[in-house]
């Protein structure tokens, strides 16, 4: 790097000075500072961009690790389940080849709609003495009401 000291830049002044004019080296001066300030954003701007694209190769090596960690981990539990179907399938005394090459029976609970659907629907048609009976509420109370109504002494 080049060093310019006070007294390096005070013989560069003069010279300019004698070439240049009196008249002409504000202008002059102020084109040179334009053209610094341009010259330094531009290696700036490079330099964030340099870094942006090692910051994105590093990113994508991670990325690659994360995703062959992941396929990993999917085959080992894939494994694994395999491994337990093969031991249920053998210890099993239900026959399972006749209802296809991978067929297992799906459980009782596994059968029909989601349980919570219409449930509004499904609650509001349940009968009065039914709620009563089981002891469903029928109106919301708050807190301090439902204190108040329990509380031994306010009957």
């Amino acid at each position: 790097m080049i060093d310019f000291g006070i007294d390096k830049l005070a013989i560069i002044g003069a010279v300019a000075l004698i070439v240049i004019g009196p008249e002409r080296l504000p202008k002059v001066a102020r084109t040179v500072g334009v053209l610094l300030g341009k010259a330094q954003r531009y290696v700036s701007q490079v330099q964030s961009e340099v870094n942006r694209s090692m910051e994105l190769e590093e990113l994508k090596k991670v990325k690659t690790g994360l995703e062959e960690a992941a396929r990993n981990v999917g085959q080992s539990v894939n494994d694994g389940l395999n491994e337990a179907h093969s031991a249920l399938s053998g210890s099993d005394s239900h026959d399972y080849q006749s209802y296809g090459q991978d067929h297992v029976p799906t459980p009782y609970y596994s059968f029909g709609p989601p349980v919570r659907k219409n449930w509004r629907l499904k609650r509001g048609a349940t009968p009065l003495w039914y709620k009563q009976r089981t002891g469903v509420r029928r109106h919301v109370q708050s807190g301090a009401a439902r204190v108040a109504r329990f509380r031994p002494g306010s009957r």
